[in-house]
């Protein structure tokens, strides 16, 4: 039972409470957790840029890089075997969602820990939902944690 969890990370506080919730389990289970961040450079500049600088590139990297291996200490230091991934999105098409979910299929995750905004109204529609596209696609449980609002 859910000897392959899957955590995405992306450094913000409710990935951390997401990864809280996934370690206890693996620890329960005796379970192995992949936590994987997926660098998506288009969105945080828009979608009108055509040229994104390979300095801003690899320094979004290197953040990334940090907050897994953050999270593979803290894993370590809970007990649990812990594997990391650093993942780009494909296309100018892709989705941080699609993206997370050819992962859990390669990795044959059991289970997904996502954390949630509980973003609602106009920010949500603005801003769309990772968690919300990626549950309607699953072919897995899934485990949302929902962030302090």
């Amino acid at each position: 039972m859910y000897e392959r969890i899957l955590i995405a990370f992306d450094g913000s506080d409710t990935a951390k409470q997401a990864l809280g919730e996934a370690l206890r389990l693996a620890r329960l289970t005796g379970g192995h957790v992949c936590a994987v961040h997926v660098t998506d450079i288009v969105a945080p500049l828009g979608l009108g840029l055509v040229y994104v600088p390979a300095d801003l590139i690899e320094a979004y990297q290197d953040e990334a890089r940090k907050q897994l291996e953050a999270v593979h200490s803290e894993a370590r230091a809970a007990g649990v075997n812990c594997e990391t991934q650093l993942l780009t999105l494909e296309t100018i098409n892709d989705s941080v969602a699609e993206c997370l979910q050819r992962c859990a299929t390669r990795y044959g995750a059991q289970l997904v820990v996502l954390g949630t905004h509980g973003r609602r109204g106009v920010r949500r529609a603005f801003l769309g939902s990772v968690a919300e596209a990626f549950v309607r696609e699953s072919e897995c449980p899934v485990l949302l944690v929902r962030g302090q609002s």
